[in-house]
């Protein structure tokens, strides 16, 4: 990372992202030579379907039984085929949308579906047919971009902490902390020579969307309101921080159901928000502990930047500037979908997409499948 960075062939990659909440396709356009960023294009979303969101929740109930990622049993077959034509249309439509000619792009990300993380047992499974997708689009695909990962023992996530090394590249803070609060939290550490250390910090917007949903039939806590109105539980909140997943070393990973929450349901509903907002802020706080040096400036992204509680509630626990993506100029809502369009170029280069730091491999390594389109027969 020292010394002045040569740009190598810029690449014009889109990246395709459809993630746990099913709720549809994140879709964007990224220029990039697999190590700096040269530009960061459009992006848009293509929301799921009831029938596509039903399909693809029985495929991940029916992958809970698989010992082989390798098996196809009906309703992963069936949600495939359908979840492979529904990104067919997703791309076709964006590149309509952005006017962006289908023949400029060199390479399309493709993440597909997670039905099955287990990452303990060699096992994950990212539903999505490269073939078919490079054929409909006319486009190399690069897709399954975690198995490798997992083959040599690591934990097949998170992917997109090199994305966030690229993207910070011009900030002068360092170290720099990314934190994506989705429905768990996970943070990337970047050091001052470019290390990275990546590992989930602790529970993101599940607990208190689902105690939102249980209490107002309303999936979130809007800006944070019914938290800021609320006083937090102190001896709950050290009770959950006393998990063993705490001190656990880093990398590490967690499911959004590994905490029990039985104890806040005695609470009023905005106490209850409140406890779990400082849940959330408290354990990304106590992610320090796994880091080498204190950052010198936290950047948020994923839907948690928009509760304003867990903002405020960080900031007030760390040492160092607490700020929202866009603060930064960074989209907090499509990172994801640029990531994995970085991701496919980097993996179309050879270069590593994954590190001992951020998944537990035991050397850096490049993943991931590539399928082309068959070439165009000559009338």
């Amino acid at each position: 990372m020292h010394g002045k960075v040569v740009m190598g062939k810029v690449m014009r990659a889109i990246g395709l992202m459809s993630g746990t909440s099913l709720d549809g396709i994140d879709v964007a356009y990224l220029e990039t030579d697999g190590e700096t960023i040269a530009k960061r294009g459009p992006a848009q979303t293509f929301p799921y379907d009831e029938r596509m969101r039903n399909l693809l929740a029985a495929a991940i109930a029916a992958a809970g039984n698989l010992t082989s990622r390798h098996e196809r049993p009906v309703a992963l077959s069936e949600a495939e085929h359908a979840l492979t034509a529904r990104h067919v249309d997703a791309v076709a439509e964006f590149l309509r949308a952005s006017r962006i000619e289908a023949a400029s792009i060199d390479v399309i990300g493709f993440h597909g579906q997670t039905v099955l993380h287990r990452p303990e047992d060699g096992l994950t499974i990212q539903l999505g047919l490269g073939e078919l997708l490079a054929g409909a689009t006319r486009c190399p695909v690069i897709y399954d971009l975690r198995a490798a990962d997992v083959a040599a023992g690591g934990q097949g996530a998170p992917l997109v902490p090199v994305y966030h090394r690229a993207l910070s590249a011009k900030l002068p803070q360092r170290p720099l902390a990314i934190v994506n609060i989705g429905g768990v939290a996970n943070v990337t550490w970047i050091g001052r020579d470019g290390a990275l250390i990546a590992f989930d910090t602790g529970p993101g917007n599940a607990l208190l969307d689902d105690w939102m949903l249980r209490r107002t039939k309303r999936s979130l806590d809007e800006d944070g309101a019914a938290a800021a109105r609320g006083k937090a539980d102190d001896e709950i909140v050290r009770d959950l921080l006393s998990h063993t997943f705490f001190a656990k070393p880093s990398p590490k990973s967690l499911d959004r159901n590994t905490f029990a929450t039985h104890a806040i349901e005695k609470l009023s509903t905005d106490d209850g928000a409140a406890t779990l907002a400082a849940f959330t802020a408290q354990s990304i706080a106590k992610s320090r502990e796994h880091m080498p040096e204190e950052p010198e400036l936290w950047i948020v992204a994923g839907g948690g930047r928009r509760n304003r509680t867990i903002m405020r509630l960080l900031a007030e626990r760390v040492q160092h500037a607490v700020v929202p993506a866009e603060a930064v100029g960074i989209d907090g809502d499509s990172l994801e979908a640029e990531a994995w369009g970085y991701l496919a170029v980097r993996s179309a280069k050879g270069l590593p997409i994954t590190f001992p730091g951020t998944t537990g491999v035991p050397a850096p390594m490049t993943g991931g499948l590539r399928a082309d389109p068959s070439p165009a027969r000559k009338t």
